[in-house]
């Protein structure tokens, strides 16, 4: 079998990647209640916060600083928007609460390796030094602050 090598990510996008482990950290959380048998608006009311605090910011930094390296026509640039579209439709959705929570477990997660071993890779090839020190100038590196209001995943 062979060994995957780890991906050495620029210091300037390093932030970017531990906002998506954080978000790794939600799609488990949320395959974790649906296993414990959570109710849905339990876990609907985390990822609402989840996403006000943490998703959006998120994309808002990727769709103004980073995506411009590559170009709007860009196909990775492309996928990663219609993903960004299509998961803020889930996490908005409050009529299919069940069947959003799950699409967004499955989905987020797909979007977030999509990022990490493609699309910030090829961001990483292309971006000058300037572009890549705009990232850590707007986006500022803090120590993750969960919701622990309520732990429903425990």
């Amino acid at each position: 079998m062979e060994k995957k090598k780890p991906i050495k990510r620029d210091k300037n996008i390093q932030p970017l990647s531990r906002d998506h482990h954080h978000t790794l950290l939600l799609c488990w959380k949320i395959r974790k209640g649906f296993s414990k048998g959570v109710f849905p608006e339990r876990m609907k009311t985390y990822s609402d916060w989840f996403f006000k605090n943490h998703v959006l910011p998120h994309f808002k930094i990727e769709e103004e600083y980073l995506f411009p390296v590559l170009g709007e026509n860009h196909e990775m640039v492309k996928k990663a928007l219609a993903d960004h579209r299509r998961l803020e439709r889930l996490f908005n959705d409050d009529k299919e609460i069940t069947r959003s929570l799950s699409l967004i477990e499955e989905e987020l997660e797909l979007h977030v390796r999509f990022e990490e071993r493609e699309l910030f890779n090829e961001i990483q090839k292309q971006a000058t030094t300037e572009q890549l020190e705009v990232i850590t100038e707007v986006h500022k590196d803090e120590r993750f602050q969960d919701n622990t209001a309520d732990e429903f995943w425990k």
